[in-house]
């Protein structure tokens, strides 16, 4: 019987794309115990790549090295199944909204779900447990707009800065929510992004 569940547990991570997360979670169908041994073992082999305790990757080995999701596909995953939300703080949301073309070494995101670290090869994944206000957005571009600006820093906000708000906010079709949102925003962070929003007729 057990031979048959490792058969199986290991058919569907051969057939799972790369890049695929993966949870002891991933098989309820299976005895979560026997599970946790089998992608241990599965790691040992190096079908899968373990980036915390409990989490593993199907990462894909190149003659360049071991290429991982995105941190961003792997925090989601992570959040779909602690039935959690994520957004990017710092500077991984500058990175995400374009302000800044360097990817950070550590990336880090607030969670309504637990703390966590992962390693991603050279790269650390940082969920940071935040309170329930950091949640009340009603929109997705606001919390990591704001996130963004913080980061930049209100002495560092130029007008490439501000060009690249008014982008953004053209863009979105969140335009139902930004009033209610802006009021979660720092004054000084809100002062950049009112002045930067256009209404129909383009004026600001």
């Amino acid at each position: 019987m057990k031979n048959s569940v490792e058969h199986k547990v290991r058919r569907i991570i051969t057939r799972a794309k790369y890049g695929t997360v993966l949870f002891t979670s991933s098989f309820p169908q299976f005895d979560v115990e026997y599970v946790t041994k089998l992608l241990a073992q599965f790691e040992k082999e190096g079908l899968i790549t373990r980036i915390a305790k409990g989490v593993y990757v199907k990462a894909k080995k190149t003659r360049f090295g071991v290429v991982y999701p995105s941190a961003f596909e792997l925090v989601k995953e992570i959040a779909k199944r602690d039935k959690a939300e994520i957004f990017p703080t710092g500077d991984t949301a500058a990175n995400r909204l374009g302000f800044s073309t360097q990817v950070p070494l550590q990336a880090s995101f607030l969670t309504s779900g637990s703390s966590r670290k992962l390693k991603l090869g050279n790269r650390t994944v940082a969920l940071t447990h935040g309170s329930p206000k950091n949640f009340a957005y009603k929109g997705k571009l606001m919390p990591e707009l704001v996130q963004a600006i913080r980061s930049i820093g209100k002495a560092n906000i130029t007008e490439m800065v501000e060009n690249r708000v008014a982008q953004l906010l053209s863009a979105t079709p969140e335009t139902a929510t930004i009033e209610h949102d802006l009021l979660l925003a720092p004054v000084w962070v809100r002062e950049i992004i009112k002045r930067n929003i256009k209404t129909d007729n383009g004026n600001e």
